[in-house]
């Protein structure tokens, strides 16, 4: 069950992404401090190349990483779905992940919670009866939104290398 907005909520559009979207991706998370737990900033080939794989999960499953857009249609970040990568040879393979990953500008305004209940509202749409979120422990904002969603921390686990851990957190959506 989530949690009431103890303020409005931010206006939030999602749109499925574009090519240009890549290079607005870039933009927004080059900041260290937006990938702290992820890696680090990557090249825009890598977003070229998730843009178009969202575009695809959009049109063959009616759901994705969305691009996040603010109130005047500014990209803020993305928000949205997609099945686990089975490629990984770790985490929730063959669940749906929900996720967010927003600008620094966009932090603590509200914008990805407000992005994850739509999120939630289409995949629930799409016929998706579960998701999860995979979280490093470290990022205290996005387990906080997790927690704000209703989700339940399901497990604690190491991420590869050994030197993290991480947490998956899952939400029936059946019935909800």
């Amino acid at each position: 069950m989530t949690t009431s907005p103890t303020r409005p909520l931010p206006v939030v559009q999602l749109r499925v992404p574009t090519d240009e979207d890549a290079h607005a991706w870039h933009r927004v998370f080059r900041d260290p401090d937006v990938m702290e737990f992820l890696g680090g900033p990557a090249e825009l080939s890598f977003y070229e190349e998730i843009t178009a794989r969202q575009r695809m999960h959009d049109a063959r499953l009616g759901f994705c990483l969305w691009t996040l857009l603010d109130g005047d249609g500014e990209v803020i970040g993305f928000t949205g779905a997609q099945p686990w990568p089975a490629e990984k040879a770790w985490g929730p393979v063959g669940e749906i992940e929900i996720g967010w990953r927003l600008g620094r500008s966009a932090w603590g305004r509200g914008y990805a919670y407000a992005a994850a209940l739509a999120t939630l509202e289409r995949v629930r749409g799409a016929g998706v009866e579960g998701v999860v979120a995979m979280i490093d422990d470290a990022n205290v904002r996005s387990v906080s939104v997790a927690e704000r969603l209703g989700m339940t921390l399901a497990e604690r686990f190491p991420l590869p290398g050994g030197t993290r851990h991480a947490r998956r957190y899952a939400l029936s959506l059946r019935d909800a």
